[in-house]
């Protein structure tokens, strides 16, 4: 069952990823902070191979790594890939601008870097967590490591961000009685849709809670 709080942003993330997969995306695509691959399946139909890099000791343990490296460091040679993925990864990282070069450099000429990352979202992953982008920052640094932005655009409006911080404020009492009964739940997933149907109605995207980058290596 999906965790009411984080229901609804993450069908409107998941649906916008595999759009701009499918429309940039294809051929060997590097998963950088793959974690688990949680998008594979997802994906699979729209790439030939779904290669993941993620550091030893991560959080989401080894099981789908393919390689073994870091954001700044990956294993492969120059231009080995189609397209890049980085889902809610660059704010973790102490050198973003970094982690974009060598990004460019593993991506062949013409191959796309697809990228969400977070502008209003709570710390998480603590301690490892240094950032928060809007999307001026965002241009500066992906043009700064070269390449053409294609596509930067925000996932929701205040609504849904606002619904959503709402839940997992809220959630902070889940626990006890009210955990065990999943008291909490229905009221969560309402208010997830409410918030959706809102932001539809009044979407004021300088409160966005995410942005995705597509990004073109000329």
């Amino acid at each position: 069952m999906s965790d009411p709080r984080n229901a609804v942003i993450y069908r409107i993330h998941d649906a916008a990823l595999e759009q701009a997969v499918r429309r940039y995306g294809g051929g060997r695509l590097i998963d950088i902070g793959c974690g688990k691959k949680p998008y594979k399946a997802l994906l699979q139909r729209h790439i030939k191979e779904h290669v993941g890099v993620d550091r030893a000791g991560g959080l989401h343990g080894m099981d789908a790594v393919d390689l073994v490296g870091t954001a700044y460091e990956i294993p492969a040679p120059d231009a080995s890939f189609d397209t890049a993925m980085c889902t809610a990864v660059l704010e973790h990282l102490e050198e973003p601008s970094e982690a974009l070069a060598e990004c460019f450099r593993v991506l062949k000429s013409d191959g796309y870097a697809i990228y969400s990352v977070p502008f209003i979202w709570h710390l998480h992953e603590e301690p490892r967590d240094f950032y928060r982008y809007s999307k001026y920052g965002l241009r500066y640094l992906f043009e700064k490591a070269g390449f053409e932005v294609v596509e930067l655009k925000a996932l929701s409006g205040f609504w849904v961000t606002f619904g959503t911080l709402f839940l997992y404020n809220l959630y902070r009492f889940n626990r006890g009685p009210i955990r065990r009964w999943h008291a909490l739940d229905p009221m969560g997933r309402a208010l997830g849709e409410v918030a959706h149907g809102l932001d539809r109605l009044d979407r004021t995207e300088q409160w966005t809670w995410m942005y995705l980058v597509v990004a073109r290596k000329p």
